[in-house]
């Protein structure tokens, strides 16, 4: 569990430092509505990423139609939760969606980034 935790803390805390970071160049660059449309997908992606390491334990030792119903009441849940920001940004002129859809994928393509660059890296060696 202990390493569970230290990978979501390493992830997401390089997604939201890029968010803030990027979202304010774009506040400053004027374009108000893709930083905060950034800002706000990433934040709910990285709720989704912590939802999803939160109930792993609970799925593992079960029974197998307990374990289904657990993973699919999981998933329904962390789709509602990724709607909010969609939805937000399809409502509201303060943010943009293209940056909430990005924003939102921003944890995985860190996780991504990471292990390309893990790879590159022993590959070189």
């Amino acid at each position: 569990m202990e390493t569970l935790r230290l990978t979501q803390k390493r992830y997401c805390s390089a997604a939201i430092t890029a968010a803030i970071f990027a979202g304010l160049l774009f506040l400053l660059a004027g374009q108000e509505p893709v930083g905060k449309g950034l800002i706000l997908g990433t934040v709910f992606s990285i709720v989704n990423f912590i939802l999803m390491g939160e109930t792993l334990p609970y799925r593992i030792g079960k029974s197998k139609r307990k374990t289904f119903l657990l993973a699919l009441g999981s998933i329904y849940f962390r789709y509602i939760i990724l709607a909010i920001p969609l939805i937000m940004a399809i409502k509201f002129e303060q943010f943009n969606l293209f940056a909430v859809v990005i924003g939102l994928f921003l944890v995985q393509l860190f996780i991504i980034a990471d292990h390309l660059f893990r790879f590159i890296s022993s590959t070189r060696k």
